[in-house]
């Protein structure tokens, strides 16, 4: 990450910052910013819609109104907030939040590998920690919790101070030494 520091005394940081977006416009930002070549990632999952007379499986995203921007410039900065849905970037203590690329990459790698994922939907107590020993996920350490009966594992992505529960097999799973 690289720190400018414009005219003003604004202190800015390059690498992947967050743009909150008005309710619903996650993709219409997301698809904007790559019509302007910006490097950016909208994390989707799949979720099942149900009416009264059917069904449907939808792609929705998983941080609601989150979408990840990789921004190189002051100017980049001001230009994506330009954008027709785009709010504010994310901020905590008055610091622009900051998303590591391998907190990115852990991202991914859980929405291409793993089943129902969702946000935790609550600050989560700390629980018995396993590193996961096979798969796409292999090295990752987590945190196993129990949602409904069904064995889940917590990844922190402490940047964003979210939570993202996902089912894993559990035989997948070592304990730590710690």
């Amino acid at each position: 990450m690289q720190n400018n520091t414009n005219k003003c005394g604004f202190n800015f940081l390059t690498g992947w910052h967050v743009l909150y977006t008005k309710p619903r416009h996650e993709k219409k930002v997301f698809e904007e910013l790559m019509g302007q070549k910006y490097i950016s990632y909208l994390p989707l999952i799949k979720h099942t819609s149900i009416w009264s007379d059917r069904q449907k499986i939808i792609d929705k995203p998983l941080f609601p109104s989150y979408v990840f921007v990789f921004l190189h410039s002051i100017i980049d900065y001001h230009r994506t907030l330009q954008i027709d849905g785009a709010v504010s970037f994310i901020r905590f203590n008055n610091k622009p939040a900051i998303v590591k690329e391998t907190e990115i990459d852990t991202i991914k790698k859980m929405i291409d590998n793993c089943s129902n994922i969702e946000l935790a939907k609550q600050e989560i107590k700390i629980g018995e920690k396993r590193i996961i020993q096979s798969g796409a996920l292999a090295g990752f350490e987590c945190e196993i919790i129990t949602i409904n009966g069904k064995n889940r594992l917590l990844v922190r992505i402490d940047s964003l101070r979210q939570n993202i529960t996902a089912e894993l097999n559990v035989s997948n799973l070592i304990k730590t030494l710690v």
